[in-house]
């Protein structure tokens, strides 16, 4: 066991919150103060956290490029070339063009394990709210050809900073492990095919098989300064599906005459409640839910057809298949009870964008856990219920290889903020909310010292030895 190592095991790098009126100001007060202990001391991750508030306003600057120029889903160009063209500074050898805008850089440092990291860079069609001095006002044409605004409303731009600044410092700091680094830029994460479509694209053939897998995501329910892990299921399989009612149209005032599809529509909607509240198991999490019904153009005349739109929400894949069989066979049987032929029973369309649920391998957040503690403080380590939010990072864990993963939230609320809400019972900007909007220091600096941290723990030299 090497003395650094030795060394990072005697010191918490804590963010404990003096008896100050400004949260953030005492964190960064905080922060300076266990750079300076850890370097009077020698430790190597001293010159981490020194190298990282050098490096902090070039993180920064990077950080709020990306925030006011934010690309679509499928359109990450400019957003990709600036990801390769930080990976190629810092020393990797980068491959772009990778299942889209996919960027990879591999970073070689002798014998030892493959670690992927991943940020995703995708942004959303949201117009910004947030009142930053650096908002984006960009806007595009959608696929629709609706003019729509763009941005960061999920956090990407925070997920790119922290990857950035994680690889800058893990190239400098070479001679404390042995390994190879596999960092990938994904693109199309909001539509759920960008992880998919790298992989389609060779990831794991073209490049060097990753023994493990880590990534991050910003939480708008966590003060920056700390990060979450949630072990085992930690997000959801996300399945949406499009479901038309057929029926027979005629005028309101003789609906003998006719087979009425809104009232039918209404039939299933009501009967889909049952599936959760009584065929799925109470200890299994499920979510069916019905968030678009169209139907009709006046109140006096009885449609042909109304269409639906649904998201489900589960864990485990057994329940997931459970859930679309189910309404299938709901659906079915309500128009075989409406009086409708076989050629008009409803016809149910699963959407391509399926995201499978993350399962954050128990046995490497165990391991990376300590580490994380060492780094941060143990008090700004939470554990965290799982989500019924969807990530296709998950995808990366569940080829024929079965790669152990671990996604961790990233604490981004200014702690006066949340310190305000919590105190009020108030809720914050959700994630996708056109208000969201991280704290970027300490969030950033944070980021990197956890993935840095998690990084020397399963690549450092004394973990091999």
């Amino acid at each position: 066991m090497k003395p650094y190592f030795l060394l990072l095991c005697a010191i918490s790098l804590t963010f404990h919150l003096p008896a100050q009126s400004d949260p953030v100001k005492a964190l960064k007060e905080q922060a300076r103060a266990d750079s300076r202990s850890l370097e009077a001391i020698g430790s190597p991750m001293a010159a981490v956290q020194k190298a990282l508030d050098e490096d902090y306003s070039y993180l920064d600057a990077l950080y709020k490029h990306l925030h006011a120029h934010p690309e679509l889903s499928f359109h990450e160009v400019e957003t990709a070339r600036r990801m390769a063209a930080e990976l190629r500074r810092a020393g990797f050898e980068v491959t772009e063009g990778v299942g889209g805008h996919g960027v990879v850089g591999v970073l070689k440092n002798g014998a030892g394990p493959t670690l992927l990291i991943r940020a995703d860079i995708d942004a959303l069609p949201v117009v910004e709210e947030s009142g930053l001095p650096y908002s984006s006002t960009a806007t595009t044409t959608d696929e629709q050809g609706n003019t729509v605004g763009i941005m960061h409303a999920c956090g990407h731009d925070l997920h790119m900073a922290v990857w950035v600044g994680t690889a800058r410092r893990l190239a400098a700091l070479k001679s404390q492990w042995s390994g190879t680094l596999l960092l990938i830029a994904q693109p199309a994460e909001e539509r759920g095919s960008g992880a998919r479509a790298m992989l389609d694209d060779g990831l794991y053939g073209r490049f060097p098989l990753p023994d493990f897998g880590l990534a991050l995501h910003a939480s708008p329910t966590l003060p920056a300064g700390k990060i979450g892990i949630c072990t085992g299921y930690s997000m959801a399989n996300v399945d949406m599906m499009d479901i038309t009612v057929y029926g027979e149209g005629g005028h309101g005032a003789y609906p003998h005459t006719a087979k009425d599809p809104v009232v039918l529509a209404a039939r299933i909607i009501t009967a889909l409640q049952t599936i959760v509240s009584r065929e799925i198991s109470p200890l299994e999490p499920a979510v069916v839910t019905v968030g678009s019904i169209h139907g009709g153009s006046k109140g006096n005349v009885i449609p042909d057809e109304v269409k639906m739109e649904l998201t489900m929400r589960s864990y485990s894949d057994e329940v997931r298949q459970a859930i679309i069989d189910k309404i299938g066979r709901i659906c079915r049987g309500e128009a075989i009870a409406a009086g409708l032929p076989e050629e008009k029973y409803p016809k149910l369309m699963l959407r391509p964008e399926f995201t499978p649920s993350v399962f954050n391998d128990p046995s490497l957040a165990a391991r990376l856990q300590p580490a994380f503690a060492q780094m941060l403080g143990p008090d700004n380590v939470e554990d965290v219920p799982p989500s019924m939010a969807g990530e296709d990072f998950s995808r990366y864990g569940r080829t024929e290889h079965r790669i152990p993963i671990l996604l961790f939230w990233l604490g981004a609320v200014d702690p006066v903020l949340y310190e305000s809400a919590q105190k009020a019972g108030a809720s914050l900007p959700a994630l996708h909310s056109s208000r969201f909007a991280p704290l970027p220091e300490p969030s950033i600096k944070t980021g990197v010292l956890a993935m840095a941290a998690a990084a020397l723990k399963l690549l450092g030299k004394e973990n091999q030895d």
